[in-house]
């Protein structure tokens, strides 16, 4: 019951983030989200983050050492990637976030709103992109090409995590059957990126701004 509970909030935390970075990225528009979107975004958040969370459990169940691994992985991953960006643009350290605050200070901000970053993308999609050389930290830009991308791994990651906890399993998990769950989580994560397509291409409140639609893209 509790678990479901904290997924429910997880959840329901994961869909304010999205309609409040859509009104962020179109804050000169007036956003009215309409309750499909709500509904897409509810679907897309959930089996997302609990096949996710799922994936991650039974490999850490069989390989406790490999999960730290590959959370340890994933996390730097997405904490250096706005800085690796960041030096790529060769653009200006940020200097706007707050006048009181020195150059250590504001390192020191913009580390921890990477470290969020990086947390929120270990288990979903970032409905925020940071990007530190826009003087707002976020990209109002919507980026097909790293979603795609981003999904595209993530899949393939589960899936081999998936295939490691099928291999080492133990008996503990003798009366479950490994094959089914195994596709259940796959199809499950893929019902995700269905929902979020779906919000992209029909849902999503300010859909007549993109420059391309999501099926264009892919």
């Amino acid at each position: 019951i509790f678990m479901v509970l904290s997924l429910l909030s997880i959840v329901y935390g994961a869909l304010r983030c999205n309609i409040l970075a859509i009104k962020i990225k179109y804050d000169d528009y007036n956003v009215r989200v309409k309750p499909a979107a709500y509904l897409c975004i509810f679907m897309w958040r959930s089996f997302e983050i609990a096949t996710r969370v799922t994936v991650l459990v039974l490999f850490g169940s069989v390989l406790q050492i490999w999960v730290f691994v590959v959370v340890l992985l994933n996390f730097l991953g997405f904490f250096l990637y706005p800085w690796i960006l960041f030096w790529l643009s060769k653009s200006p350290f940020p200097e706007n976030i707050e006048k009181e605050l020195s150059r250590l200070g504001t390192t020191i901000v913009l580390c921890l709103l990477t470290f969020l970053y990086a947390g929120i993308n270990m288990f979903c999609w970032s409905a925020a992109q940071v990007e530190l050389s826009d003087p707002d930290l976020i990209s109002k830009s919507q980026n097909w090409y790293r979603m795609t991308v981003y999904y595209i791994v993530r899949l393939m990651e589960n899936a081999f995590l998936l295939l490691m906890w099928y291999i080492y399993r133990t008996d503990f998990y003798l009366y479950v059957c490994a094959p089914v769950l195994f596709l259940q989580l796959l199809i499950g994560y893929c019902m995700g990126i269905f929902f979020m397509l779906v919000f992209y291409q029909f849902c999503h409140p300010c859909k007549k701004l993109f420059s391309s639609s999501i099926t264009e893209a892919l």
